[in-house]
């Protein structure tokens, strides 16, 4: 039985090994490309959450500190400027944790391609074991 030879050049392996890594290339550059996107959204939301979070606090002291004053002061008999000293640390403490917890989020987002990179390192694992 006679053996089956390849019959294509060296210059037509050439070609094609050049095709081939163009295209590996551009795969990973898409590869790229998706895993930062999919970082952005992520990071894009957690800065809407903190946004909201420092609004949310705002319009809750502009909504309740008039009210909550007020009673303090007609119920419990606080003085004025005591009511809206303890009514504006209560605010001003819960718009710091809503604010901390976005920040910590945000930092636990790495922007590195880390896919990306493995299978990087693995095509140039697999190009130094080719004969």
């Amino acid at each position: 039985m006679p053996e089956l030879r390849d019959e294509r050049t060296f210059g037509e392996l050439l070609g094609q090994l050049s095709q081939d890594t163009t295209l590996l290339v551009r795969q990973e550059l898409q590869l790229a490309k998706t895993e930062i996107n999919e970082k952005i959204s992520r990071a894009a939301g957690n800065v809407a959450s903190l946004a909201t979070g420092g609004l949310v606090s705002w319009a809750g002291a502009l909504a309740f500190v008039a009210g909550i004053i007020l009673v303090l002061t007609q119920v419990v008999g606080l003085p004025a400027w005591l009511a809206a000293l303890l009514v504006g640390a209560l605010l001003g403490i819960t718009g710091l944790v809503m604010v901390r917890g976005a920040l910590r989020n945000l930092k636990r987002i790495d922007p590195s391609p880390h896919r990306t990179v493995k299978t990087i390192e693995d095509d140039i694992q697999w190009a130094k074991e080719q004969p």
